[in-house]
């Protein structure tokens, strides 16, 4: 049997349940994970893998972490090196979207293979604990007196929480262009530098704050949602009169150039993945709210948001 036959079979019996796990079990998964470690992506990543191994649909799953440029660097590794193997996957999200609008790095997330939207999760913006500030309403009202003074740290340039502090400025009179963003390379690092007290306030997905504001270090002041996130007693920049409201998404691409019947079985595989025990698990401790998407709905949501997003950069004077 021809192997793109052989894949068509596999894909077709998964969609049917009928596959068993022993037809996958030899699969060797390799995840870039365009972020260094601490971050979203990478919970995302390792989550996923551990997700595969537990469903039976990969015998192992090896992780590279590469971070920088909003997953650019990682992006332009994955593109080079894993064209044509139907074992690999990339970690991505609206984050990187935002990150090739701002940046325009030489390949694109469009030159590789979308296989599926995983979940998705609000930003929480959070202060450390001995700042002098204590609600958003303090950081609004020096913002208004001196732009610059309020460092806002989180991801790479381009990211949710990027836009969603040009959003807050805008919506309270204060020029986008005024605010002074400092992008980090990962989780770990922004954590660090909030903790650290190296810039005023933070903002990422919760679950990557969740142990620090649990344990009284970090003071979480604000949620992206329209209403409250269940579970997390914080309130909304909506409650606050900030009319700002941004999600981010995290999903997963597979390398150029492999054929739809790999395509289709390994979306076969990420599917299936997601109705495992372990990736419950993950979705429950980390706050993540269940979003799977796959084929041309997820082909058709990139697009639109790719155009969505640029649309509020170019807004908010990011681009």
């Amino acid at each position: 049997m021809r192997r793109d036959t052989f894949l068509k079979t596999l894909a077709a019996l998964a969609a049917a349940g009928a596959l068993p796990n022993a037809a996958w079990a030899n699969a060797n998964i390799k995840m870039m994970i365009p972020a260094n470690p601490g971050g979203g992506w990478d919970g995302t990543g390792r989550a996923l893998g551990d997700a595969m191994r537990d469903a039976g649909v990969a015998a192992s799953v090896t992780y590279d972490n590469k971070g920088g440029a909003a997953g650019a660097i990682g992006l332009a590794q994955f593109y080079n090196a894993s064209k044509g193997d139907p074992n690999a996957l990339m970690v991505m999200g609206a984050v990187m979207l935002g990150g090739i609008i701002t940046g325009k790095p030489p390949v694109s997330v469009t030159q590789l293979t979308p296989i599926a939207r995983l979940t998705t999760e609000y930003n929480v913006f959070v202060l450390p604990a001995n700042s002098p500030f204590k609600t958003m309403k303090d950081v609004v009202e020096q913002l208004k007196k001196d732009p610059g003074s309020v460092k806002w740290g989180g991801g790479s340039r381009g990211a949710t929480e990027h836009i969603a502090a040009a959003q807050i400025a805008q919506s309270v009179g204060v020029p986008a262009s005024k605010i002074n963003y400092v992008p980090f390379r990962g989780g770990g690092e922004a954590t660090a530098a909030i903790l650290g007290g190296n810039v005023t306030i933070g903002g990422s997905g919760y679950s990557e704050f969740q142990q620090y504001i649990e344990s009284g270090k970090m003071r979480a002041i604000a949620v992206t949602s329209a209403q409250r996130v269940k579970g997390i007693d914080v309130p909304t920049l909506k409650e606050q009169g900030i009319d700002v409201e941004i999600g981010n998404w995290r999903g997963v691409y597979g390398a150029p150039g492999i054929t739809q019947a790999q395509r289709d079985a390994l979306t076969a595989m990420i599917v299936k993945a997601t109705q495992s025990k372990s990736w419950a698990a993950s979705l429950e401790k980390n706050g993540w709210t269940p979003a799977l998407l796959t084929g041309k709905a997820f082909d058709d949501f990139v697009d639109k948001d790719f155009s969505s997003l640029r649309a509020t950069m170019v807004r908010a004077g990011m681009v």
